[in-house]
């Protein structure tokens, strides 16, 4: 049975899949990035990210699904283009932008909120309680905030070339967006990178939307893993609801 790993967006840590994780019936792990979480006060980088998803691999059997979201998806680029004998496939969740425009909103956002960390941590809290009520927002900080890494991630982030990634990875990818998702106005240029892609546009979500029912995306996760397992069965790919 093909496992999974899980990474978390930027700011949160891997808390944030618990409630997908106890849907899910298979091998699964959540790691925390450098900077967040557990590993929180680590500088952040794109190979240090990727280690960390190449660490979560190994402990898992040394291949295995990968789902990310946000900054999780992008680093799940960098990830299967780095190690692709060790990602079976790949899910890349709301990470299909690469307007310039938007990366100098978010180095602006992330510079101000390192300024004043303790600060932002509690906007961010409240944002994603009222974002995703219920479980689905508690797991979010759960693992507590770490917006001081934002202009490190940001420009690991901006830094990286993930139309080279995904076209360096023979294996095959989802890429799943909200269809409210502002995050995915670049989503055709990824998926023409893809050697192997499929987009799934999840209806009326936006960018954290895609985690207020975890009981259909864990669903998804698991046919997506059956998909790279039984290639030769697979057909329709199902759509959370």
């Amino acid at each position: 049975m093909l496992p999974v790993v899980f990474v978390h967006g930027i700011r949160v840590s891997g808390t944030m899949w618990g409630p997908v994780l106890s849907r899910l019936d298979r091998p699964a792990a959540a790691v925390d990035l450098p900077g967040h979480g557990t590993r929180r006060g680590e500088p952040f980088t794109m190979d240090a990210a990727t280690s960390a998803v190449a660490d979560a691999i190994d402990s898992l059997g040394g291949r295995a699904l990968v789902v990310g979201l946000s900054l999780g998806g992008y680093v799940g680029i960098a990830a299967a283009g780095r190690l692709p004998g060790r990602v079976a496939g790949l899910v890349a969740m709301g990470c299909t932008a690469r307007s310039p425009s938007m990366a100098g909103v978010y180095r602006s956002v992330a510079s101000l909120a390192a300024r004043h960390p303790g600060y932002a941590d509690r906007i961010s809290s409240y944002a994603l309680r009222r974002l995703l009520p219920g479980p689905a927002g508690a797991a979010m900080v759960a693992g507590g905030l770490s917006c001081e890494v934002m202009p490190q991630v940001v420009e690991a982030v901006t830094g990286h070339d993930q139309l080279a990634a995904l076209a360096a990875y023979p294996g095959r990818v989802w890429l799943v967006n909200g269809a409210r998702d502002p995050f995915r106005s670049g989503e055709r240029d990824f998926l023409r990178a893809c050697r192997n892609g499929r987009l799934i546009l999840i209806p009326r979500r936006g960018h954290l939307g895609v985690m207020t029912d975890p009981g259909p995306l864990a669903r998804l996760v698991g046919d997506l893993c059956d998909q790279v397992d039984r290639p030769e069965r697979a057909v329709a790919t199902p759509s959370p609801r």
